[in-house]
């Protein structure tokens, strides 16, 4: 049983990693840095699956768009978008995952402790996110925090909302099931 158990949950990971892929070229250009339903699609994916899992799912989408699948922002992918402007907001997802997985891990029960995880997690990849930026297009770090940060601080409030109300039912739904292991 333990064999089938430990296939399933690659299967979901990959599956999740897959939903990542989907989501994640969906985007709306508003400039340097687009509006990305990546980080929505994460938060659904740490719900659906748990912090390791889910932070695993997350690098298995980062390696496949790294190879140059195009799975990252407007359909782009290979190294030159993780080395670009952007790619700081790429890795910072990964920390994000962990900050946002492991609160809802262990605060499911609790939603605001969920979203607070979520919007903490969401302030550190801006942190990565804006120092990239800073530093590849040779901006200062106000201006880098006005361009990457600011204009999308509504949005992302928006998506912790959303992920916050869907995902605790999907995760309810996955135990019931008896489909979501640890």
């Amino acid at each position: 049983m333990e064999k089938k158990s430990n296939i399933y949950q690659m299967a979901n990971i990959g599956l999740m990693a897959a939903v990542i892929c989907i989501l994640g070229p969906l985007s709306i250009p508003i400039g340097v840095v687009p509006i990305s339903f990546t980080n929505l699609a994460i938060y659904i994916v740490l719900y659906a699956l748990g912090m390791k899992k889910g932070s695993a799912s997350y690098i298995i989408y980062m390696l496949i768009g790294f190879v140059g699948l195009p799975v990252f922002s407007n359909f782009s992918g290979g190294p030159s978008k993780l080395f670009g402007p952007t790619g700081g907001y790429i890795i910072g997802f990964f920390f994000m995952s962990l900050i946002a997985g492991f609160f809802i891990d262990n605060y499911i029960d609790k939603w605001y402790l969920c979203m607070i995880g979520m919007i903490l997690g969401t302030i550190v990849c801006y942190v990565f996110g804006s120092f990239w930026l800073s530093y590849q297009a040779h901006l200062t770090a106000s201006k880098a925090f006005a361009i990457g940060v600011i204009p999308f601080v509504p949005g992302d409030l928006a998506k912790i909302l959303i992920a916050s109300i869907i995902g605790p039912q999907i995760r309810k739904r996955l135990i019931k099931a008896n489909l979501f292991f640890v």
